[in-house]
């Protein structure tokens, strides 16, 4: 696969261009630009990704990371027990326990849900760092829902960290996810107001909560056509007819507020 010229592969992490340092030198620098390339589309063009994942696999098999950016493009295609298959290889390579809680994912994507949970207690989540501990704590309550277990799934939410006042890189996930539930359940006051907490601690847009508050508000969106000074009309997404409303009464009446000041003093 073609890769794009920009591309040096000096991009990748200090650790896993340590892993590479096991390959000659020309191998170790077409392994790293096709790793480069995944995590450069895995977001927005996972197939692509998967594609370049599949090079760098069939280069390198042997180096933990390879393994893991093949389980990661295979997991965000839903390929689920290829993703499964890769991250079990990695983890035997590296010892490591970071895994754990896509592994369970992977788990919920093959109709095990059960099994995801038995993964949930077992000795390995212990050895997790806090943010670990929180993404099993949200494969284990999917599981729950995989169930139908929603009252269950609701309890697994509620942690410290899910009443913490401070913003962590999870807070706004964890509390997406206690918001989806307690909507499930039919909590629909409690779930407003998660959604209105996961959008203020959502500050890289990895969720949807203000669509999701919208529409529980009965909020419309629309897209807008405008026309700007040179005359070209543009598109404007995600325009809230309401605010388009309330725009245009302010307007016309600040429009008629002139007229009416005219008035007076043309007869004063």
């Amino acid at each position: 696969m073609p890769i794009p010229e920009d591309v040096t592969g000096d991009e990748i992490d200090k650790d896993v261009r340590q892993e590479l340092l096991s390959l000659p030198k020309t191998l170790a620098e077409d392994v790293a630009k096709n790793l480069v390339m995944v995590a450069r589309l895995i977001d927005e063009d996972s197939e692509g990704a998967y594609g370049y994942s599949k090079v760098a696999l069939r280069l390198a098999s042997r180096v933990a990371a390879v393994r893991e950016a093949a389980g990661f493009a295979a997991y965000a295609t839903q390929r689920y027990s290829e993703a499964l298959a890769e991250f079990r290889a990695a983890r035997r390579m590296n010892g490591g326990v970071e895994l754990w809680p896509v592994m369970a994912d992977c788990e919920r994507g093959l109709g095990r849900p059960e099994k995801a949970l038995d993964m949930a207690g077992a000795p390995e989540v212990n050895k997790l760092d806090k943010a670990g501990q929180v993404e099993m704590r949200l494969v284990a309550a999917g599981a729950r829902r995989d169930l139908g277990q929603l009252d269950a799934a609701i309890v697994t939410l509620q942690s410290p960290e899910l009443a913490a006042s401070s913003v962590q890189p999870w807070t706004a996930r964890l509390r997406y996810a206690y918001a989806d539930a307690l909507l499930a359940a039919g909590r629909e006051g409690e779930a407003r107001e998660w959604f209105a907490k996961a959008l203020e601690a959502d500050r890289d847009g990895s969720t949807d909560a203000s669509d999701r508050l919208a529409e529980m508000d009965g909020v419309d969106f629309v897209d807008a056509l405008v026309e700007d000074e040179t005359g070209e009309t543009g598109k404007i997404d995600g325009t809230v007819v309401e605010a388009v409303e309330k725009a245009d009464e302010v307007e016309d009446s600040a429009e008629d507020k002139a007229e009416r000041d005219a008035v007076d003093r043309d007869e004063d």
